[in-house]
């Protein structure tokens, strides 16, 4: 009765057997210290029955340290842990150390200290001391977020405390979060969104696993309308998750959030400070979260009674984690939802073609907004081909889209010009030499960033000053920017209409919530005549006032070697078409491209969705490939570049040879050298019938690699390169 098995978070490291000491319980799911040779390490108590382990001698199992005083992981969970494992082919281990993403949070109550103003003055006045204060007026937080605020160095405000002007407050890091009400401001639905909400709604009362395809247009109100079945969790007692693919949506979502709810929902991503995420942690496992709004990995926390899921844009590609464990948050959550038996709710205007493929069979059950909110109308689209109206030298924006700009402008309305291409240019060359400057560490081009005067890798991060000089002939002042990226058509347009207020929306500009409430108060001020963006502003944003979306390169998505390419391209244009007259005035759509005949171009030229959906499914049925079939990717690399290549060729040279499983490769990958690690590919298509998992599994463990090799397979891929 007191052996147990723990699951350590060490992927290096198998299940290990402890003993309970006398008087403490430790069931399924507790996570407890235990001692590991002369180190102390944190591991999950795991059903013995479900983790294959030695059978060692009671009498030689050590103790367990301590059992760390939160709830125990639930079953449901666990059970997610090993079928994501299981299913993306990774350690458990890795998936179980996603569900304990705080380790602050493992420990006791705690209190923290905080600072505030007294309403006192300082013995001295100085310049900062002043803007300090003014700046700091009804803000409470530690000295580095206060430093941070009022623009000050930490120093400035430490002699404001040694003076009183600014004093200690003592706060408990888990304090409740205000509760939202249900009931605060229910919206006045349109007949159809009220149908969508009531069989949503009945779905939670039924509390049993129930997966749904909301598929609405752009504006049509969906996030309204899964408000209510949220509401109707929140009556139940029990907890809602919302996923959103970034964190610069977050704030506009707050907003609307806040609004219908008289709260704001308990976030959870990535630039949470510590004791954010301790004190969102510990009120999810306890259950007083009501609503946690997150990034994918919010899927993996410890809900302890979660009643509802739901995944807002659920076709973005950014719910695909790429590294680690390389899960896909929108298939993940539809497993949550069925270990838990509760409903889970996939919300887009431009489904993935396997959400749609689950509806048509009968999996999913589809629900459909077709029209938009209010009597809005769908906005006009019209092709401007680049073969015939050509921009200027070094100029992208045709005649006809630049008269178009100058409309709105005089009109007073608001403009939106999309390149999903970050920076200035992607490439830089020395006109006398022909040098191109290059990673050191990838087999990438650096892009020019000008607004920070940089050259810079999207891959690895690696950055470094735009010279003065060419570095291989040195002749001076001959460096060309070949190309556009944002800032590019952002220098164009601003040649053309100097009076024009123009924001960028990146990755770049809007890296921070902050940031990102920013720009959306300034948009929604009229502060903005025009906002140029990348993919970030395809993703629900509502502007009333923004009739014009002007897509500057609708080919740039179809290049490469992207297999999914045509769908992910329609989904790209669609939705940022979708951010044109959604208030009372009607919107404009100009899409400018090389191939208008192209079936994804002409799709969103005549709004044909259902045709270019039924091609495209069709396409995937011929070639055997999701969700007709399987792919998956083994991605094997070192530092060393011979080494990487031989165990790329050990590797094809066991291959397995089975019926319905087609192996391509050993090849370089198309970034064939990544953060420093040369890189060798192989393209796994497999039948739905299949053992996929299985075949990956035993086939890499038929081979002994060398201790520089690392081999990363990634199931249901999404990106090739």
């Amino acid at each position: 009765m007191n052996r147990i098995r723990l699951l350590v978070l060490n992927a290096a490291l198998g299940p290990l057997d402890y003993r309970l000491p006398d008087g403490v319980g430790a069931p399924a799911g507790s996570v407890v210290i235990a001692p590991l040779g002369p180190r102390k390490v944190t591991g999950i108590v795991w059903d013995e029955s479900r983790l294959p382990g030695e059978d060692i001698a009671f009498e030689r199992l050590r103790p367990i340290v301590e059992v760390l005083p939160v709830p125990p992981l639930p079953a449901a969970l666990r059970r997610l842990i090993e079928w994501t494992a299981d299913y993306y082919c990774a350690p458990l281990a890795s998936v179980a150390r996603m569900a304990l993403s705080s380790g602050g949070a493992l420990g006791g109550p705690a209190t923290m200290t905080e600072y505030r103003l007294s309403g006192g003055l300082p013995e001295r006045m100085t310049a900062q001391r002043l803007a300090a204060i003014e700046a700091l007026e009804g803000e409470q937080g530690t000295i580095r977020e206060l430093a941070g605020i009022a623009g000050v160095s930490g120093g400035v405000l430490r002699g404001l405390v040694n003076q009183g002007v600014i004093e200690p407050v003592t706060v408990a890091i888990d304090r409740p979060y205000p509760p939202a009400d249900p009931d605060h401001a229910p919206p006045d639905l349109s007949p159809e969104q009220s149908t969508v909400a009531a069989r949503l709604i009945d779905a939670v009362r039924a509390g049993a696993f129930a997966p749904f395809l909301l598929d609405g247009v752009t504006g049509s109100g969906k996030t309204e309308t899964y408000f209510e079945p949220v509401a109707e969790t929140i009556r139940s007692g029990k907890q809602v998750l919302v996923l959103l693919p970034e964190i610069a949506l977050t704030e506009n979502f707050l907003a609307r959030f806040a609004a219908r709810f008289g709260a704001p929902p308990v976030l959870w991503h990535s630039s949470l400070k510590s004791t954010e995420r301790r004190r969102a942690w510990r009120a999810i496992a306890d259950g007083s979260a009501q609503v946690v709004v997150g990034a994918r990995s919010a899927l993996f926390l410890p809900y302890a009674d979660l009643g509802l899921i739901v995944v807002d844009e659920a076709h973005e590609v950014s719910f695909k984690q790429d590294d680690g464990v390389r899960y896909n948050a929108r298939d993940v959550s539809v497993m949550r939802a069925r270990f838990e038996g509760v409903p889970v709710v996939l919300a887009s205007a431009t489904p993935a073609l396997e959400s749609l493929h689950m509806a048509e069979i009968g999996v999913y059950e589809k629900l459909e907004l077709p029209s938009r909110f209010g009597g809005a109308s769908l906005p006009k689209v019209r092709l401007v081909n680049l073969t015939e109206e050509k921009p200027g030298s070094q100029r992208w924006l045709a005649r006809p889209l630049v008269d178009a700009l100058r409309e709105r402008l005089e009109k007073g309305e608001q403009s939106l010009l999309f390149l999903n291409r970050r920076g200035y240019a992607p490439l830089t060359l020395c006109r006398n030499c022909g040098h191109r400057f290059k990673c050191p560490s990838c087999s990438a081009w650096l892009v020019e960033h000008r607004l920070s005067a940089r050259l810079a890798c999207h891959h690895c991060g690696f950055e470094t000053r735009v010279p003065d000089a060419c570095p291989e002939c040195g002749e001076s002042d001959c460096l060309v920017a070949c190309g556009p990226g944002v800032e590019r058509i952002a220098d164009e347009v601003r040649d053309l209409f100097p009076q024009a207020r123009i924001a960028l929306a990146t990755s770049d500009t809007l890296n921070t919530p902050e940031r990102a409430a920013e720009f959306i108060a300034q948009a929604e001020g009229k502060a903005i005549d025009i906002i140029i963006g990348t993919q970030l502003v395809t993703k629900g944003f509502h502007f009333p006032e923004l009739t014009l979306v002007g897509v500057v390169d609708a080919d740039l998505g179809l290049e490469g070697g992207d297999l999914r390419a045509a769908e992910r391209t329609y989904s790209q244009v669609a939705q940022v078409a979708g951010r044109a007259g959604r208030g009372a005035k009607p919107g404009e759509v100009l899409i400018q491209t090389r191939h208008p005949d192209a079936p994804v171009i002409a799709a969103l030229a005549d709004g044909d969705r259902d045709a270019f959906y039924a091609a495209e499914t069709q396409g995937r049925r011929d070639a055997g490939a999701p969700p007709f079939g399987r792919w998956a990717a083994i991605i094997l690399s070192s530092e060393d570049e011979r080494e990487a290549r031989e165990a790329a060729v050990r590797l094809g040279d066991v291959r397995p040879r089975l019926e319905g499983v087609q192996i391509l490769g050993p090849a370089p990958a198309p970034l064939a050298l990544l953060r420093g690690r040369y890189r060798y590919r192989f393209l796994v298509n497999a039948r739905r019938s299949a053992n996929l998992q299985g075949v990956l599994r035993d086939w890499i463990a038929s081979v002994n690699f060398a201790p520089g090799v690392r081999v990363g397979v990634d199931v249901d891929p999404y990106s090739f390169v």
